[in-house]
Formats: structure tokens, C-alpha cells, sequence
């Protein structure tokens, strides 16, 4: 899956009659080295997924969209969320984010624990999974919705109120979260998290599970380019 938004006042990308045979040949190139990814196996309901799908939008900040392959089929989001939350949350709070979480690399897998002790419970970016955690934390303390803040963010940005949540992934990813959970939990101890950490997990696996296409996407990130 590959998103792209597009903005006019970068001259280095070419003009737009020319996306549709680039994202084509791309598409040809990838269809010919297939096998080299595979569904997340920890949350059951993602590994049910076809690992064959693949697709890819390119928007304009005009609304102009273009795709290939499975790019108007919806999936579930994940990690991309985070990129929103973090915009939505920067928009309300500002640098004060940054006294609670870094904007460094982790060197670590996206889920470790490992750095958190030695850095008081600070995590080093909003993209491992406890930096997302403490961004989903700030953002429902502001909000009171944290998941519903972003759906309704998302359905405005990308034209399409269809946009909703995947009840079955939420229920797999609170199944089988321990390991969030226990993320969450130790930056509390540091007072790192400032709602309980059932409401915050539950909040950040409806996050994770909104369902959305590489078209839904790509005009919804349109906004960074704007």
C-alpha cells in the first residue's frame, strides 16, 4: 500500500498527465518480486488478510486522484493513523507534545520496552508504538474522543463519510494487546499517560482499526501538502 499527496508549489514533481503510467510501471515492477511481506500474525484478525493485495493512490491538492491495483479497496489503517493523531494533536497542544514524547529513532522494533526505563518513560518518537500511545493519550484528554476526533478528521478530509471503524480488528487488537497494554502501564508509572489505561487502549485499537483505501488516504494526507 502506497499513499501520496501531491502538492503544485513543488516543481520537482511532474505534471500531473504523468502520474497514471509511473504508478503503472511501479505497479508492473512490484508484481514481479511478490512474497516479500506478510500480514501482521500478532493480532489474528490482520492475519487473516490477503498478503496478494496491493495498491496505490497518488492525490492532487485539487482532489484529483490516481490509482492502481486494489487502491480503492478499503483496509485497515494501523499505523498510518499515527501520522494523523500527531497532526491533530500538535494543532491543540504545540511544542508542549515534545516534553512528552521525543523526536528521535528507537533503534528498537516499533513495540519494544526496552528504552522506556532508561529514559523515564518517555518514548523516543510518535511513531513506535508508545510514542503513538501517549499522542492518542493527549489527544482524548483534549478531546474526550480521541478515535472519534480522527474519524471525523479523516471523513472530512477525504470526501468520503463511509469511513468508519473495524469492530472485528478493535476486539482482535484488545484480545491479543498485551503488549500495548504493558507500554501503556509502565509510562504511567512514570506519569507519562493521563487517562486510565483501559480508556486509552481502547481509544488507540479503535484508532488502529479504522478501515480506509489508498484513495480515502491520499486525500486525506492532501492537507500536509496544502
Amino acid at each position: 500500500m502506497v499513499i501520496m499527496a501531491v502538492s503544485s508549489s513543488y516543481p520537482p514533481y511532474p505534471p500531473s498527465p504523468t502520474f497514471q503510467p509511473v504508478l503503472e510501471r511501479i505497479a508492473t515492477e512490484i508484481g514481479q518480486t511478490p512474497g516479500r511481506g506478510r500480514p501482521a500474525d500478532y493480532i489474528p484478525a490482520l492475519a487473516a488478510c490477503d498478503p496478494r493485495r496491493f495498491g496505490m493512490a497518488v492525490a492532487e491538492i485539487d482532489g484529483t486522484v490516481y490509482g492502481v491495483g486494489d487502491w480503492r479497496q478499503p483496509f485497515s489503517t494501523q499505523s498510518i493513523t499515527k501520522v494523523f493523531t500527531l497532526a491533530l494533536d500538535l494543532a491543540r497542544e504545540g511544542d508542549e507534545l515534545w516534553e512528552h514524547v521525543g523526536r528521535e529513532p528507537s533503534g528498537n522494533p516499533f513495540n519494544s520496552l526496552v528504552q522506556l526505563e532508561y529514559e523515564n518513560g518517555i518514548p523516543r518518537n510518535p511513531f513506535i508504538n508508545a510514542g503513538a500511545l501517549v499522542v492518542t493519550d493527549r489527544l482524548q484528554t483534549r478531546t474526550g474522543d480521541a478515535a472519534g476526533t480522527l474519524l471525523a478528521f479523516l471523513r472530512a478530509e477525504s470526501g468520503n463519510a463511509e469511513l468508519t471503524f473495524d469492530k472485528e480488528v478493535a476486539a482482535s487488537e484488545a484480545t491479543h494487546g498485551d503488549r500495548n497494554a504493558a507500554l501503556a502501564h509502565f509510562m504511567a508509572s512514570y506519569g507519562n499517560i493521563d487517562n486510565p489505561v483501559p480508556v486509552l487502549l481502547e481509544q488507540y485499537f479503535r484508532q488502529c482499526s479504522i478501515e480506509a483505501s489508498c484513495a480515502d488516504l491520499a486525500l486525506a494526507t492532501s492537507f500536509l501538502a496544502r
